[in-house]
């Protein structure tokens, strides 16, 4: 793999939370639509960063809460310390915040009201440095990076976690393969529907895997491998129609129809041009990857084919773009720019063109990664 390649995070009462809005849960949980949540991932301790989204999209801090585990540093890593999408996830549905403690081999799980957090629980992750977490109704997957990859299965009862009986499942992966950041898998996510998980690892195979997932929750014995030589799949994506769209740290972004088989066939692909293209967050059929070679987010549109069109063209951040979010009904984009550990601020035009707003910087957050907020 070339250098380039390689350059790719106190709890609040409930009772307090509720005598603070007048006691109305409802009412709480309506603020959460203007609320950025960004993991600062350190090593010396976990937190969660909350802001506050001003009508113009500029974010102002409004709370950290500690996650009570460790955030991890993978060998080799530089702005991206978990090398993964998807570590920080909200649960719009359960109004629950996810979190990966890859340190302590834990997830933390808050409750949200509003911009306001209540760490309700820290679970053992099932396997070693979880790095992405997947959500689907009841069911919830986490990514386990190191030793081989492994997967375990939570389900969501009481605003907690507990693991499903019989749902872990080893990856297989090649665990003495170095440097370990681009080594590890990168993501897993659940299809639409649910009826499927899909997994990235980067080049420890360069294949996207595919399970199938029963009414239980459970996952089949195997995956279904799609080897995808030399792309380097990391990133996670969906467009309207359910095709599936990755970013490849080689430097390409890639269509594909998810076939209920498992397998894939692609749609297309095109280079970006960009150095370590990892990340990738969509909204409506526009598409955004991050691009920390470069410091730069590159914008791309897929048509009702599943085709790739990039006329949004490359946009410069600052330095280690990493993982990002879209909120606000389409109009915001936030990306963590790891070199300094900031988040840099973008209006997203009708057209899916940026404009930089600004940028906040997140305590202790040099090389984290974890960002979410709701859609609306």
């Amino acid at each position: 793999m070339t250098a380039t390649t390689r350059i790719c995070t106190a709890a609040v009462s409930v009772a307090a939370l509720l005598g603070a809005f007048g006691g109305s849960a409802s009412a709480l949980a309506a603020g959460t639509a203007s609320a950025v949540f960004v993991q600062n991932d350190n090593t010396g301790g976990n937190q969660v960063v909350v802001y506050d989204r001003a009508g113009d999209g500029a974010l102002t801090q409004v709370g950290e809460y500690p996650t009570g585990g460790l955030g991890g540093e993978l060998e080799g890593s530089v702005v991206d310390h978990l090398a993964s999408q998807g570590s920080l996830v909200l649960d719009g549905e359960n109004d629950l915040l996810y979190a990966v403690n890859a340190g302590s081999d834990t997830i933390s799980v808050f409750a949200v009201f509003g911009d306001q957090l209540a760490l309700r629980q820290v679970i053992a992750s099932g396997g070693s440095f979880p790095v992405s977490i997947a959500v689907d109704g009841s069911i919830v997957y986490v990514l386990n990076a190191e030793e081989g990859g492994v997967l375990q299965g939570f389900a969501v009862e009481g605003g907690r976690l507990s693991p499903i009986p019989g749902s872990s499942r080893a990856l297989g992966l090649n665990p003495t393969e170095t440097p370990l950041f681009t080594h590890t898998p990168g993501q897993v996510a659940f299809s639409p529907g649910g009826k499927q998980l899909i997994v990235t690892t980067k080049d420890n195979g360069n294949d996207i895997d595919v399970f199938a997932v029963n009414p239980a929750g459970r996952l089949s014995k195997a995956p279904v491998v799609n080897s995808e030589p030399g792309t380097v799949p990391f990133g996670i994506a969906f467009d309207k129609l359910g095709n599936l769209v990755i970013a490849n740290s080689a430097g390409s972004i890639a269509s594909f129809e998810l076939n209920e088989s498992g397998t894939l066939e692609q749609l297309d692909q095109v280079q970006t041009g960009q150095v370590a293209t990892c990340w990738i967050v969509g909204v409506h059929n526009d598409f955004f990857t991050s691009n920390p070679g470069s410091a730069s987010l590159s914008g791309y549109q897929s048509t009702h084919k599943g085709q790739l069109l990039s006329p949004l063209g490359n946009t410069e951040t600052e330095a280690g773009t990493v993982d990002a979010t879209v909120t606000g009904a389409g109009r915001f984009l936030y990306v963590q720019t790891g070199g300094a550990g900031n988040v840099d601020e973008y209006s997203i035009s009708g057209g899916g063109a940026l404009s930089k707003l600004g940028s906040v910087t997140v305590p202790g957050a040099v090389g984290g990664e974890g960002i979410a907020a709701p859609t609306n």
